[in-house]
């Protein structure tokens, strides 16, 4: 317990910087490229110039707002739209995205008039449905599709990719890999093509990587939640030497009061329009945060000290503080999940705090 104003989200570049030179070597000793995925950070120049700076040359985000950014900022990289363009803003994606991710022909149209346009050329990553269920072509399609493709001027096929246990849960596995390698291989043959990137999906791809005696084709990963939080996504276990704790969101106590455990009088919806249920425990401290789901995903939060979160609602979030004496004015410290880090760095209330020592 500190005081000294919140709330804010505390970040730890060095322990980002030794993540992302770890995974880099590591994923590098088998002959894959890691694509720094920045979406988790919206688009900070502070953490993108961390990645460049350990061996990351190649950046990507959903949100060409943050690409933007990064350009702006002069960050050293080669940028990736990590999703499918929507037809609007195909102008913006040529502009600020050196390479996207693409499904639809129909965009792929757009981006190659657009391309033509401005006297440009405009690389493309096309995404393979492998069973995720999220964006891709279907495998049967793939070849028609690139027909097409080729077709289009302003445009450079630079690679196959697919993702994994985003949308669906699915594992990226020795099978789905060999499946892509051997698409990419077609395609080569077929097209007399060379691709640049066999992007085999994302933080996800961890345990195949360990356990796999070749990557095969597979050259590309897109990786953020690793390197921003040291874990691997499939269970969320912490990957051996990696820094687990580099974001602490801290906010202030408002409230501390000694009160009945359960809510009295008549209950209807909260909130979030749900009946809330809940443990009688007799009298306790309650502390209340002056932050709610309007600031973090309260979920994603898990407290640093033996406390417990009993819930929030927009701007408030109440604590059961146990044995713990927390009074108005004491800050409390969370450790948050990939969803909570997303949810504050997109908050313009929550400051942010740069740290730089480990």
């Amino acid at each position: 317990m500190t005081q000294s104003g919140g709330p804010r989200i505390e970040i730890n570049l060095a322990k980002i910087a030794h993540n992302a030179e770890a995974l880099y070597r590591l994923y590098g000793s088998k002959g894959i490229e890691l694509m720094g995925v920045t979406k988790g950070v919206c688009g900070g120049p502070e953490i993108a110039r961390v990645l460049v700076n350990n061996g990351i040359r190649i950046l990507a985000d959903s949100k060409i707002t943050n690409l933007q950014k990064m350009r702006e900022a002069r960050i050293n990289a080669e940028f990736v739209l990590l999703r499918t363009p929507a037809l609007s803003e195909v102008d913006s994606v040529v502009k600020y995205a050196d390479i996207s991710l693409n499904s639809e022909l129909a965009v792929i149209k757009s981006l190659s008039a657009t391309a033509i346009k401005h006297n440009t050329q405009h690389k493309i990553i096309l995404m393979i449905e492998m069973g995720d269920l999220r964006e891709g072509i279907m495998p049967e399609n793939l070849e028609e599709f690139i027909e097409e493709v080729l077709k289009l001027s302003g445009i450079t096929l630079v690679g196959i990719g697919a993702n994994f246990a985003c949308f669906g849960g699915v594992k990226p596995n020795e099978e789905s890999m060999k499946k892509l390698s051997a698409l990419a291989i077609e395609i080569e043959e077929r097209f007399s093509l060379s691709l640049s990137y066999v992007s085999g999906g994302n933080s996800a791809n961890y345990s195949w990587f360990m356990d796999t005696e070749s990557t095969g084709h597979v050259n590309n990963l897109r990786v953020g939640e690793s390197i921003l939080l040291g874990r691997e996504t499939l269970c969320r276990m912490a990957i051996p030497g990696l820094f687990t704790d580099a974001f602490t969101f801290v906010s202030e106590v408002i409230e501390s009061k000694i009160k009945p455990s359960v809510p009295y009088g008549e209950i209807a919806q909260n909130v979030l329009g749900v009946s809330p249920e809940f443990q009688e425990r007799g009298k306790i401290r309650r502390a209340i945060l002056g932050v709610g789901f309007q600031d973090v995903l309260v979920s994603g939060l898990t407290p640093r000290l033996d406390i417990e979160i009993l819930g929030s609602s927009s701007d408030h979030t109440v604590l059961d503080a146990k044995k713990i004496d927390l009074q108005v004015g004491d800050e409390v410290a969370f450790s948050l999940n990939y969803g909570a880090v997303l949810s504050v760095m997109t908050s313009h209330d929550v400051r942010k705090k740069y740290i730089n020592v480990i």
